[in-house]
């Protein structure tokens, strides 16, 4: 019985073999090759996947709205989007260097400069500047006012520490641009930061906040800070405290863009990154620059380099009239001495604010 079964099994195999075979030649079809799946073919009028770039930046760049304003003009011009990050320069260089930024926009020269020299970024241009200011109560309870900025620090330090009354400062406290500016005041002054006013009494507090938020805060304590003139003027509104000294080199605020550069980052991506460079600095942009707050806040919130540019530093001032083209960071030696040889070509021509 199970003989009969195993042959009737074969025979039916047999059959359908034939069956299959027969099929197979009818149709021309290889019974060996598998039927590939299904795709739909890519559209003629399928966008591309939209290329994005990363910019970490300062947060006075993004309080006054400057980078919300010009965004769309460059998406309209460039198949990419912009991601836009803020925080302190100091947390933005961070970003930068751990490769998670494509663009660096900052407002920190000589961080600016360590971190070009440090082969982390290149096409470093300068293409805005104004001023910081000394903000704070109306009735100046320290009677800084006409003073200059580093007799004013240093008469709110000894008054804070001798406990006057209503008189305190309320520093960045962050790493950023602006805390940088306030210690080279600092040190103009004859003051060591670290170990002279920080952590020196209940006069000085570190707010550890964008300015937006430090602008607020010491408000709030009718105290004095550093601010950029153009966070200022975008949240003046909202405030009691008022610019109390707002002249004096040591407070120049100059705005630079730069090319994040590492050995993973494609060259696509770089030379897109280099599109942007070169989109801050073109006439019209330059122009958008200069004209950003006047019908808002009655005077525009930055100069654009292609207008002025001050009398500052050597070096301090990158290049702002040549077109970013570089895919990668100089030779060692050239890189070494870059920023001190473009400084002296740009600082030869420079105006002094008055």
């Amino acid at each position: 019985m199970v003989k009969k079964m195993h042959l009737g099994l074969a025979a039916v195999a047999l059959t359908l073999l034939v069956v299959l075979v027969g099929f197979s030649g009818c149709t021309g079809t290889n019974p060996a090759s598998t039927t590939p799946a299904i795709t739909a073919a890519p559209s003629a009028t399928t966008p591309a996947e939209q290329q994005k770039l990363v910019i970490a930046t300062t947060t006075s760049l993004y309080d006054t709205g400057l980078l919300n304003y010009l965004q769309p003009k460059f998406e309209a011009q460039n198949k990419v989007k912009l991601l836009i990050t803020s925080q302190g320069t100091g947390k933005a260089i961070e970003l930068a260097r751990r490769g998670d930024a494509d663009l660096l926009l900052v407002h920190s020269p000589a961080q600016e400069l360590a971190f070009v020299n440090s082969g982390n970024g290149i096409n470093r241009r300068s293409f805005a500047w104004n001023s910081f200011e000394i903000v704070g109560p109306a009735d100046d309870p320290a009677g800084i006012a006409k003073m200059t900025p580093e007799k004013a620090f240093t008469t709110i330090l000894l008054k804070g520490t001798n406990k006057t009354a209503n008189v305190y400062f309320v520093s960045r406290g962050d790493g950023s641009g602006t805390q940088t500016a306030e210690i080279n005041v600092w040190k103009g002054a004859g003051y060591n930061y670290t170990t002279k006013v920080e952590k020196s009494g209940t006069w000085y507090i570190e707010a550890g906040e964008g300015m937006g938020e430090t602008l607020r805060m010491a408000d709030e304590k009718g105290a004095y800070t550093l601010t950029d003139e153009g966070t200022f003027h975008s949240y003046k509104n909202n405030l009691a405290i008022v610019p109390v000294i707002t002249n004096g080199k040591s407070l120049l605020n100059i705005y630079s863009v730069m090319t994040v550069y590492n050995d993973k980052q494609p060259a696509e991506k770089i030379k897109m990154a280099n599109t942007f460079i070169n989109f801050l600095t073109s006439p019209q942009t330059q122009a958008d620059i200069g004209s950003y707050g006047s019908d808002k806040y009655g005077k525009a919130l930055f100069n654009p380099m292609s207008v002025s540019q001050p009398d500052t530093t050597a070096g301090w001032i990158g290049d702002y009239s040549t077109p970013a083209t570089e895919l990668t960071p100089p030779a060692p030696a050239a890189n070494a001495t870059a920023a001190v040889t473009a400084a002296a070509s740009t600082t030869a021509a420079t105006r002094k604010i008055t």
